[in-house]
């Protein structure tokens, strides 16, 4: 059973589905759902959320396995009824917006949205077993209860002081466990809290029940990670109360990220799991659950992936390549593996010999990582978009920007002779008479008319269209022009302002608008310290004349306010006006070069101070 509960939005989601797992759905740093099959190894669906989601994906959870229909049915002889295929089809996407969005694989397009349940970030989702219902926990400390055929909330209550960042549903769905802090567990029938655990000293990011037994037996356990804890705790349900400690704690390397596990219905039988940790390892676990255990358990296998390039000498070391995820089979002796990136996963069902206490799988990942997509196979799809619309632009939660819609087909052979393209210059002209007057239509034009023409710009390298751009210095203008950019166009436009930033003290609402914007896209960058090597050199220059700067303000200012007791009072405003320019930067801190230099070949002295 896979602990397919919320992921941790500081954590990219990753799960396979469940049952056959013949699916593994993820989300990368460009935000979109992209689904791999793990048989064929090709990517079976990719999905661009542009109409439909306008905030970063936080999580994902696969529906349970459903009879579906997929084009048209022939009539099954009689050998064939009752024999239904059920596949995974529906899968809930949590957004930092609040908004939860439900996508069928089977038709490969948004099934419903569902809104108003949060005014917060969602941080896990949870599917009943039977129902169409479907419980999810926000940042806004509440859990909501949804009808699926409605698409409305049923209700609402509070479940912490704190965000709830983690759910997961008994296997009969009568009790709910959730978590923040603390571990609550709840009989759904009256949204009651029934038991309540704490251990924890940080957020609990993962919970999974390890038995399907019902509470007044004793035998029902499951499991709880937390942030920053290298233990995997294992509580007991006991129908006396006396459940305040876990009983049992499993030793990882890292923070929990993916867990997996095959429950345990007698006590004869073992519970086994397997735990992908933060730093990318695989840690196997066999355990009889049958009460408390003094010792924490270490696993019985750890895999670890290590990569080598096609033109590895032998004295190269393997790289460690982490793992995204991993899933039990049913045979005991193979487990499926994700890992790589998650632009580009590598799926593999490695064997693996649990006699050995650690393994570590060597891979060509040059050679793997070229995996080739089947056209025939896969399905790419696009929602229409519309005039409600708005893009998703990866980077910060909730970023948004508007989407021009489709012109309809009369509208586009509607060209009469009369219609002629503005040049560049007429744009610019255009673009820069927003202030000079009121006019219909010119702000968005204006900011479309920047975005474009800095994009061009950039590609061509042209000093004219750049420089007439990047001069402008409304903060509005410059944000919105920013945020229309497409992604490959950010770092060029990053390169670009940190020259012109030596030239230009006004460039810092440019590198402002991009950093604010654009921060997780630029963080998903490799090497971006090289890339971005003279940004911050160029900050470094600048604080460490900030203070020399500051002292020499203050000595012109002191200069100034003496000189001016000795004139009358219009002077006197009249210099500190001139002081404020220099200690606001508008003189781009060339007087105060000239002045320090001239101050050396005593061309110019300061008179002595006097009260």
């Amino acid at each position: 059973m896979a602990a397919d509960g919320g992921v941790s939005s500081l954590m990219l989601p990753c799960v396979f589905s469940p049952k056959s797992h013949q699916y593994l759905a993820l989300c990368a740093q460009d935000g979109r759902l992209r689904i791999w099959n793990s048989d064929s190894k090709t990517l079976h669906q990719e999905y661009v959320p542009s109409a439909h989601l306008s905030a970063t994906c936080t999580c994902i959870v696969w529906g349970p396995c459903r009879t579906t229909k997929e084009g048209p049915q022939r009539k099954k002889r009689k050998s064939e009824v009752g024999q239904t295929a059920e596949k995974p089809d529906l899968l809930a996407l949590g957004t930092a917006t609040g908004s939860i969005l439900i996508y069928s694989t089977v038709k490969g397009s948004l099934q419903c949205t569902l809104d108003g349940g949060h005014n917060a970030g969602v941080n896990c989702v949870q599917w009943h077993p039977e129902e169409s219902v479907l419980y999810s926990g926000s940042d806004d400390t509440h859990i909501a209860e949804w009808d699926l055929q409605t698409g409305k909330t049923r209700c609402k209550w509070k479940a912490d002081r704190t965000s709830v960042t983690s759910l997961c549903m008994s296997p009969d769905g009568k009790w709910l466990l959730s978590a923040g802090m603390a571990i609550k567990m709840w009989e759904l029938e009256t949204k009651a809290v029934y038991r309540k655990f704490t251990g924890h000293s940080t957020t609990v990011t993962t919970l999974c029940f390890a038995t399907t037994r019902p509470p007044d037996s004793n035998g029902l356990y499951f499991l709880s990670g937390a942030a920053h804890d290298r233990l995997l705790s294992v509580w007991q349900v006991r129908t006396d109360g006396k459940d305040k400690n876990s009983v049992v704690s499993f030793t990882l390397t890292d923070e929990p990220k993916h867990i997996d596990l095959l429950t345990s219905n007698s006590k004869e039988e073992p519970m086994r799991l397997a735990v992908v940790c933060k730093d990318g390892q695989l840690h196997l676990f066999e355990h009889f659950l049958n009460g408390p255990c003094k010792k924490p358990l270490s696993p019985v296998c750890s895999v670890q992936v290590s990569g080598v390039g096609t033109k590895a000498s032998e004295g190269d070391t393997p790289v460690p390549v982490p793992l995204l995820a991993a899933t039990l089979s049913s045979d005991k002796q193979n487990v499926l593996l994700a890992y790589g990136s998650h632009l580009q996963p590598v799926i593999e069902r490695a064997p693996v010999n649990t006699s050995e206490r650690h393994i570590c799988l060597i891979r060509d990942i040059c050679a793997t990582l070229s995996l080739s997509l089947d056209t025939a196979i896969t399905k790419v799809k696009t929602p229409v978009v519309n005039e409600k619309s708005k893009i998703l632009v990866p980077g910060l939660p909730g970023h948004q920007a508007p989407v021009k819609a489709t012109p309809s087909e009369p509208e586009k052979r509607k060209k009469g002779p009369s219609s002629t393209e503005m040049t560049i210059e007429e744009r610019l002209e255009l673009s820069a008479a927003e202030g000079k007057g009121p006019g219909k239509g010119v702000s968005s034009l204006q900011t479309d008319s920047f975005a474009v023409l800095l994009v061009q710009g950039l590609e061509s390298k042209d000093n004219t269209i750049l420089n007439k751009v990047l001069q402008t210095r409304k903060e509005t203008l410059i944000r919105n022009t920013v945020a229309r950019l497409p992604l490959p166009a950010i770092l060029p436009l990053v390169e670009e302002v940190s020259v012109s930033f030596l030239e230009a003290i006004f460039m810092v609402q440019w590198l402002k608008a991009v950093l604010t914007q654009h921060t997780s896209y630029l963080s998903s960058l490799p090497d971006l310290v090289s890339q971005l090597g003279r940004l911050y050199h160029m900050i470094e220059s600048r604080v460490k004349w900030y203070q020399q700067l500051t002292r020499l303000h203050g000595k012109l200012h002191l200069l100034m306010t003496q000189v001016a007791t000795s004139n009358s009072a219009p002077r006197v405003s009249e210099l500190d006006h001139t002081a404020k320019l220099v200690y606001e930067g508008e003189t781009n801190m060339a007087f105060g070069s000239l002045w320090a230099e001239k101050h050396e070949k005593g061309e110019v002295t300061i008179p002595l101070m006097t009260t």
